[in-house]
Formats: structure tokens, C-alpha cells, sequence
């Protein structure tokens, strides 16, 4: 059993919490004001912190059922009594984790993202709670690195901090993967000049992905695998491409430029992949994978794709990405900002995917998009006081709260946001021109309050506003497969490997 992580902290990284409890929100979620749109924002980003903040950054987890203590309290250990109990927790329509008594831990990359989201709060605000925050954070982030939990692993590493049992193995807490290790490189990066650790643990990820991720050179460019324990019979685009990303971090932190000829090979391979309608499958061969081009996955390739023509201000990639941000907008987002599930499946409408998209919009410059996909969780997902729900569903809600899946994506996505639209000096001005379509229930600018019900949704509820396509067009997303794809997704996708281990 793991105990609570605020249990484990020492004084001098406590010595803040205290102050996060008796932290008062900044903005009341009844006094939104109109017209102050990028105060209203920040006020979102403070309130979404501090909702994290007072539970220590700790709470429930996308794939955490095998942490339940019911289940371990059993006489007996059985595969499928596992996987009942885990898939059932992560399938249902309501929160079953109390009653399964699941340890809420701290998540790795939860904590990579809101270290950043603090670090701009920090910025945006000029208080010195947020560079604190953002601190303690990275420390976490150095003292759970896998590197040091688990000896062996050739430089810093992360994965997820739940035990999962799948078909073919059990899969023991702490096993890292490209994933979070390169969310939390980039917090890293970020701050390398605030403390020589930071610096130093950032530059080691590379020899994670180079030697535990076997970096292999191809005809094409070169590829990885998504986490050690795989044996590169099938490839995870998407993990390929956040690993180029965290490659181009360190090139553009550092200047290393074995870094950049590595993340243009990766890449390089990658855009090879491309569909005909712009969009990548979540595994190369596609069978590989019960997954098609799910939302959030392809999201993070084109923002692999984006970092690297930001860092390095070529054009390698300008038709791969002109075809797959068309795909990305059309395909994947509806009109009002509702994200898709896949390119032939509109629900379940996933907060997750919602938070790429507004990160992929922002880094490609159409922020008025960016902040419609904003307005629509507002208007879908949100409860008030900084606390977003997760996933909106054919005909109902799952209205519960998971901090990483949740929380740390929401915060990370609205600092995002405010960091691309701070060069304007505001949010597109007034919004002029950037009005949301018909249905679309968000009836004033960032302000959930005049058009969202106390639970988050809007009256009649905004995920089934009008747009170009009717619900008779779209079928809804197939039932994970009961055979070798199956217990490590669901039918609304996950950050795992293709439904081999969640992350």
C-alpha cells in the first residue's frame, strides 16, 4: 500500500501546503465578468490550480482500479477477477472508486503538466505561490523519476503510478514510457536555468529514449517503442511522434544537435505514415490496435509536428501539416468546438480531447477556434470552482473528476492558450468575429455561469448543437474488443499504448 503522498513529503516540500489550503479562489464562478475576457481566464487557470492545489495535486486516476483495496483484500488473485474489477471502475457511468476504496495517488505527468500551468500562472499573475508550486512540482518530478525507483533504466524516466492487469501480462506501478517522460522533460526544459538538477535530469531523458526505447534508424527515418518492456512488433505513432517532441525540447533548450537529427528521423518516418485523409491510425500495422484515429492521439502528433517547425523555423513539414490540421478541424472537431471521438465517431466527447485540441489550435495560430473548443467545455463540463468533469456521453455525462485526466490537462491547455494569445496583448481582441455557432450554449464569453446549469452543462446541453453532420452520420465508437486488444482501453480511448497499458 502506498500511503498519502503528502505522508511521504518532507518538511522543507511541505512547508507550502498550509498555504494552498487556506488559498481562497480567485475569482467567485458567480461574478464572471463580460468584456474582461483574459481576466476571466486567468481567474479559470487560478481556480483550476487551486482545485489540484488543495488536494495536493492528488486524486483520482484514468487507469487506477488495480489500486482498489478491496480488490487486493481478497484471499485470491485472478486475472479476469482483475480485469472485471479494473475495467469495471474505468467503464461505468458513475465514480465507483469509493466504493472500491482505489488509493488516489499523485500522477507523474498530472504533476509535469500543472508545474507548467503554475509557472505561467506565475507569469501572468506575479505571485510568487505559482513559482513555488511550480517547484515543489519539479522536485516531485525528480525524486519519482523511474530512473530512481526502479535502477536500470539508462537516464530520467516516468510512467503511470497504478498497477494494470491486461490479457497477456500484469504490469507492475512505476514501468516508464515515452509519454509522461516527455511532458515531464519539457517542464524540465523549461525551468533548467532555475536549478542545475533540472538541466541535468532533462538532457539523461534522451538516453532513455535512445537506449531503453531502442532508437532505430530506417530506410524512412527511425523509430521507438513506446515503452521498454514492448518488442517493436507494432509501432504507437503517436508515441513515436511525443518522443520527436521531446527531442526537439532538448535541441531547443540545449542546442544539441544529435537531438534534431534524431526528432527530423522520427518525424521523418512518421509523416511517411499519414493517411490519405490527413490523419494518423493509432498503431502501424492498424490491426495492430482496436483504436482508429482517435482525437487526442492524432492531436499529439501534430503537435509534434508544430514544435518542431516552432524550434526550428523550417517548413519540412508544411504539407503534412496543412492535411493534417484540415483532417484535425474537420474531422475530428464540429463546428461549435465539440471534439469527436474518432474520424467515423462522434462520442464519447472526451474532456482530454478537448484539452489537445485547444493546445494543437493555439500553437497553429487560430485561437479563435482554440477558444471556442474552451467555450464548449464550459458549457458541457465544467462544475464550477475549478473542477471540470469527464467525459460527455451519447445520453448522459460522467460527471466525475479525475486530477490528471481532468485537471492538469485543463490547466496545462488554458495556460496554453493564454501563452499564445499574450503577444496580442488579449483573448482576439473583443471575440468579434470569432461569435460561436447556432446551439452553441456558452451564451457569453468564458462565462459558464450564464448559460451552464450548476452541474456544468447548459441547459439542453451544447454536445449535440447543430452542425454540418447529423448524429444518423456518425456511429457511435465500438465496443473495446474482448480478444487481443482489449482490457486497457475502452470505448473512449485512453492515453495507453492501444489498449495495452493506460496511461
Amino acid at each position: 500500500m502506498i500511503p498519502h503522498t503528502a505522508d511521504l513529503l518532507p518538511e522543507p516540500i511541505r512547508r507550502y501546503s498550509q498555504r494552498r489550503r487556506e488559498r481562497a479562489h480567485r475569482l467567485s464562478r458567480d461574478a464572471r465578468r463580460p468584456g474582461a475576457d483574459r481576466e476571466f481566464l486567468v481567474g479559470l487557470l487560478e481556480d483550476t490550480l487551486a482545485y489540484a492545489r488543495q488536494r495536493d495535486y492528488t486524486g483520482p486516476d484514468y487507469f487506477d482500479g488495480m489500486s482498489s483495496r478491496v480488490l487486493r483484500a481478497l484471499p485470491a488473485e485472478h486475472k479476469w477477477l482483475n480485469i472485471a474489477v479494473q475495467e469495471g471502475i474505468k467503464r461505468a457511468p458513475v465514480d465507483l472508486r469509493p466504493l472500491f476504496l482505489v488509493e488516489q495517488r499523485q500522477s507523474f505527468k498530472g504533476s509535469a503538466l500543472f508545474a507548467m500551468a503554475n509557472r505561467t500562472a506565475a507569469d501572468l499573475t506575479g505571485d510568487d505561490l505559482y513559482d513555488d508550486e511550480a517547484d515543489y512540482l519539479l522536485d516531485w518530478l525528480l525524486e519519482h523519476s523511474s530512473e530512481d525507483r526502479a535502477p536500470g533504466y539508462a537516464g530520467f524516466c516516468g510512467g503511470h503510478r497504478h498497477a494494470m492487469q491486461l490479457l497477456d501480462e500484469y504490469r507492475e506501478a512505476e514501468v516508464p514510457n515515452v509519454i509522461p517522460t516527455s511532458y515531464a522533460t519539457k517542464a524540465l526544459c523549461r525551468d533548467a536555468d532555475r536549478d542545475d538538477r533540472y538541466a541535468e535530469a532533462a538532457r539523461s531523458a534522451a538516453d532513455f529514449l535512445v537506449e531503453d526505447l531502442r532508437y532505430t534508424e530506417l530506410d524512412t527515418g527511425a523509430r521507438i517503442v513506446y515503452q521498454p518492456e514492448y518488442d517493436g512488433e507494432f509501432y504507437t505513432i503517436n508515441g513515436g511522434a511525443i518522443g520527436a517532441r521531446l527531442l526537439v525540447d532538448l535541441y531547443d533548450r540545449f542546442g544539441d544537435e544529435r537531438h534534431l537529427e534524431r526528432a527530423t528521423a522520427l518525424l521523418d518516418h512518421i509523416a511517411t505514415r499519414q493517411t490519405d485523409l490527413g490523419g494518423w491510425t493509432y498503431r502501424d500495422p492498424p490491426s495492430a490496435s482496436h483504436l482508429s484515429m482517435d482525437s487526442h492521439h492524432n492531436g499529439f502528433v501534430i503537435e509534434s509536428f508544430l514544435r518542431y517547425q516552432e524550434a526550428t523555423g523550417e517548413e519540412r513539414y508544411a504539407d503534412t501539416l496543412d492535411r493534417a490540421l484540415s483532417f484535425y478541424r474537420t474531422r475530428l472537431f464540429e463546428p461549435n468546438g465539440a471534439p469527436n471521438f474518432d474520424e467515423s465517431s462522434r462520442y464519447p466527447r472526451d474532456i482530454h480531447a478537448a484539452t489537445q485540441g485547444v493546445i494543437v489550435f493555439a500553437m497553429a495560430g487560430d485561437t479563435a477556434f482554440s477558444r471556442r473548443i474552451l467555450d464548449w467545455v464550459l458549457a458541457n463540463l465544467y462544475a464550477g470552482d475549478g473542477q471540470f468533469h469527464y467525459q460527455r456521453r451519447r445520453f448522459y455525462t460522467k460527471r466525475f473528476t479525475l486530477m490528471r485526466w481532468c485537471q492538469a490537462w485543463m490547466a496545462y491547455a488554458i495556460s496554453a492558450y493564454l501563452e499564445a494569445t499574450a503577444a496580442g496583448g488579449g483573448d482576439d481582441g473583443d471575440r468579434e468575429g470569432t461569435a460561436t455557432p447556432a446551439g452553441d450554449h456558452t451564451s457569453v464569453p468564458g462565462t459558464p455561469s450564464a448559460g451552464a446549469t450548476a452541474s456544468g452543462a447548459a441547459p439542453g446541453d451544447g454536445s449535440d448543437a447543430p452542425s454540418e453532420r447529423t448524429d444518423d452520420d456518425r456511429a457511435d465508437p465500438p465496443e473495446p474488443r474482448s480478444d487481443g486488444g482489449a482490457p486497457g482501453s475502452d470505448a473512449g480511448g485512453s492515453e495507453s499504448d492501444g489498449g495495452r497499458g493506460g496511461e
